[in-house]
């Protein structure tokens, strides 16, 4: 039998390069992934039977998603 104990995602995200350096628009792009959980429909679904965890991963158009 197959149990999902836990789930993780990585959200990539393609950004201009001041974006990332700039601190305050960084902390924004983090405080919107540090509430998608509670507003996510499948991660409200499961998220007491289900360990949710992510991470984030900014690139830039000269370097774009691996």
């Amino acid at each position: 039998m197959l149990v999902v104990r836990r789930i993780h995602v990585t959200y990539h995200l393609v950004v201009d390069q001041a974006i990332i350096g700039d601190q305050k628009q960084r902390a924004a792009i983090e405080r919107v992934l540090g509430s998608h959980a509670d507003r996510c429909p499948v991660a409200r679904t499961i998220g007491n039977c289900v360990a949710i965890s992510t991470n984030l991963e900014l690139h830039t158009p000269e370097h774009p998603l691996p």
